[in-house]
């Protein structure tokens, strides 16, 4: 699924301004965790996040992610889309909530991570 599909699909917009059309996103996933993101982002990977601040441009980086949506309908300040538009991460806005954005664009296609392994938190 390519960024502008994404985009209809969750009534959202980009907000970072450069080419984007050819980026493929083929799993989607959600966290505020950005240590989550680090552990289970796979290649081609959506991060969709209601975190507005620099750690999950740098997460983005670290983890090879090639797009953030930001949910909630929360604007990043400039500062940040500056530091995407540096690192060449597009950002994405939608004005629903985690779980509508994720359950709109799992109904549309867009795979998630699947089974992970469960982990003992005691």
């Amino acid at each position: 699924m390519i960024l502008d599909e994404i985009v209809k699909i969750i009534e959202g917009e980009i907000l970072t301004d450069f080419r984007y059309d050819n980026i493929e996103i083929e799993i989607g996933f959600a966290a505020d965790l950005m240590s989550d993101v680090l552990v289970f982002a796979r290649p081609n990977t959506l991060m969709l996040t209601g975190l507005v601040n620099p750690q999950a441009i740098r997460t983005a980086e670290m983890s090879d992610i090639p797009a953030i949506l930001f949910v909630r309908g929360k604007r990043p300040p400039q500062h940040l889309l500056e530091q995407a538009e540096m690192a060449g991460i597009p950002l994405l806005l939608s004005p629903y909530t985690m779980y509508e954005t994720c359950g709109r664009l799992y109904k549309a296609g867009l795979a998630g991570m699947g089974k992970v392994p469960i982990v003992d938190q005691r």
